[in-house]
């Protein structure tokens, strides 16, 4: 459970403080060194990434993904068989890790096991990233490229809520302007098509693999509870949960969710590391959540 509930009074001091008081991630890196969109390793690949999800992530791009992806009738598969997909993948909108998402995925659920965080809590930290699978099935044309190494563009990366002004809190601000809609009045304001009080749910959100799989996982009815499922669909909506966009939107049940999911983004952006973590060793634990809260086959 978090430690303390966020009100729109402290909201702000609280980023800093879940931020801040880390010294160190990991042995060898400290909290600063993550999320470097200046001049990491991969600063290349990471910037033409976020280049063209403001190009293309538009309202209409949303619509046509969510009718898209919203059948789940593509294949049966379980957790694992998902995770043995993923195998390939590895994240182009990374600046901190160049690993696998499977095994980005254990490292995230194990410092929450160590934590001492509920069963449930564990398996969203390896589900979090399962989303991206959607590259199985993705076109090319859609940056969902069928290759590890393709444009990933609407599977990965921040993201910010479309039908509103882009907030130049977003990573690669000076990308905004290449958003067709932030040249229509209707788009490109701070409220945008939506009402103030509306709730995050009400939302549209740059497709990614956060959207399609919180809607994956409530399409199978699985056990997971809302906290949990508030993880996956926001993790990576850092405008709204690390630089405070997006508040007028909000109703009292969000910003409770925001608490858990501010819990959640410590475990994945810390445990980024080089070290890589026994499969065969670990699954048969994890395999014990799956089948207590989503067990047999799922529909994709």
């Amino acid at each position: 459970m978090p430690s303390m509930t966020i009100t729109p009074a402290n909201r702000s001091s609280v980023v800093v403080e879940k931020v801040d008081t880390r010294e160190t991630a990991l042995p060898g890196k400290a909290v600063e060194e993550f999320r470097n969109y200046k001049d990491s390793d991969r600063q290349a690949t990471v910037e033409r990434h976020y280049r063209l999800m403001r190009m293309n992530q538009t309202v209409a791009f949303h619509e046509k993904m969510q009718a898209y992806w919203g059948t789940f009738n593509r294949a049966q598969l379980t957790v694992w068989d998902a995770f043995e997909a993923l195998k390939g993948y590895v994240d182009s909108s990374d600046p901190d890790s160049s690993l696998p998402n499977l095994e980005h995925m254990l490292q995230t659920a194990e410092a929450i096991r160590a934590a001492g965080h509920p069963d449930w809590f564990q398996l969203v930290g390896l589900l979090h990233d399962m989303g991206k699978i959607q590259y199985l099935w993705g076109q090319p044309c859609d940056g969902q490229q069928g290759t590890a190494d393709g444009d990933q563009w609407a599977l990965g990366g921040d993201t910010w809520v479309v039908g509103c002004a882009i907030p130049d809190s977003a990573v690669f601000p000076y990308f905004n302007t290449l958003n067709p809609d932030m040249a229509n009045p209707d788009l490109n304001t701070p409220n945008g098509i939506y009402s103030p009080g509306c709730g995050l749910a009400n939302l549209k959100f740059a497709w990614g693999h956060d959207e399609y799989m919180y809607q994956m996982l409530v399409h199978n009815n699985v056990a997971i509870p809302a906290e949990g499922l508030a993880m996956i669909r926001y993790h990576s909506c850092y405008p709204w949960h690390n630089k405070g966009e997006y508040t007028q939107f909000m109703v009292d049940d969000d910003w409770d969710l925001l608490d858990w999911v501010l819990e959640f983004n410590k475990f994945d952006l810390y445990t980024k590391a080089d070290k890589r973590p026994d499969v065969a060793a670990l699954w048969p634990y994890y395999q014990s959540l799956i089948d207590k809260y989503m067990p047999g086959k799922l529909w994709w």
